[in-house]
């Protein structure tokens, strides 16, 4: 039976405390539960985990690692029940497929002494999870909102497609929101996509009817974008507005880096962010590296200056 050897009394620095474990132990077992690939952004977040996997192998050859992809909370919840009774988990890396039911079952883990890294989509109950990991759902939000509020003028109509309804949506667009205020630009409608490209083609093709003037759309989601950008071209309206969607598909990028004026910029929200996870666990395994609290990845423009540095071209995503 594994020794487990926790850090104990570290000082806490930029509000990081002890990693999950010392070096003494002579192997480790990290599990990873995510979603499967069923959209872009999880297509490439399971591309990132795979990559970061590899990698980590080959660095710290006494870490084994456990990958598991889940199409439903169900799924995801029995994964990580086998990663504890069969192979004796020493850190749980997840991203939720739901917040809710997988709640208990990562509070089940943590309760037996396995050190728990959350990813994106937090639990229903804070303080469960040591290391919590996401992008700036803020940041996303605002970054999109200044780049609106300095390109449009007094006047200038807008729609807004928002995500799946969650606390994190509503980050997004109240940021959104407060860094377009004072600006002058009316926003004509607001519904939500569901980060989905279908439902994103239909809500766009509804405001298209509806609205004879719109100079601008902010989808927050590339695969939202990609249902704009669809509708918007079969309704033959592409010299009219411009779009900007999120998270860096590469397909998006690249009609960027190609000066595409229907796509001007993009915001970033990494799916790279689960290499980022697995990376601080598997360093607090085997090191006194602290790496428990709060790591939010900074949202960035991506403008043609800067594209060809977001660019993954062998992702999925």
């Amino acid at each position: 039976m594994k020794r487990r050897h926790i850090l104990k009394g570290a000082a806490l620095s930029l509000a990081l405390a002890a990693g999950p474990a010392l070096a003494q132990e002579d192997s480790y077992t990290i599990g990873v539960a995510i979603p499967s690939a069923t959209h872009g952004f999880m297509g490439g977040l399971n591309y990132h985990a795979q990559a970061s996997i590899a990698r980590l192998e080959e660095t710290y050859p006494q870490i084994e690692f456990v990958l598991t992809t889940a199409g439903d909370a169900g799924k995801m919840v029995n994964d990580i029940e086998d990663m504890v009774a069969t192979r004796g988990i020493d850190a749980l890396v997840v991203l939720p497929f739901e917040s809710e039911p997988l709640t208990s079952p990562v509070q089940a883990v943590k309760e037996q002494g396995i050190w728990v890294t959350v990813v994106d989509r937090g639990l229903a109950v804070e303080g469960i999870e040591d290391l919590y990991v996401a992008g700036d759902n803020t940041g996303f939000g605002r970054v999109a909102g200044e780049y609106f509020a300095e390109t449009l003028g007094e006047g200038d109509n807008i729609v807004v497609l928002r995500g799946i309804p969650t606390t994190l949506d509503n980050e997004r667009v109240e940021a959104f929101e407060a860094a377009i205020e004072g600006s002058g630009i009316n926003v004509l409608d607001m519904q939500h996509g569901n980060w989905n490209r279908d439902d994103a083609f239909n809500v766009m093709q509804d405001f298209l009817s509806k609205y004879d003037d719109i100079d601008a759309v902010w989808a927050a989601d590339d695969d939202m974008a990609i249902g704009v950008l669809e509708a918007i071209a079969q309704a033959g309206r592409e010299d009219d507005m411009w779009v900007v969607g999120g998270a860096g598909m590469k397909e998006i990028i690249a009609r960027i880096m190609e000066g595409d004026p229907q796509i001007p910029v993009n915001v970033t929200y990494p799916p790279a962010q689960i290499a980022t996870a697995i990376e601080l666990t598997a360093l607090g395994l085997v090191s006194a590296t602290p790496v428990s609290g709060r790591f939010i990845i900074g949202s960035q423009r991506i403008t043609p200056e800067n594209a060809e540095q977001f660019y993954f071209p062998d992702s999925p995503f």
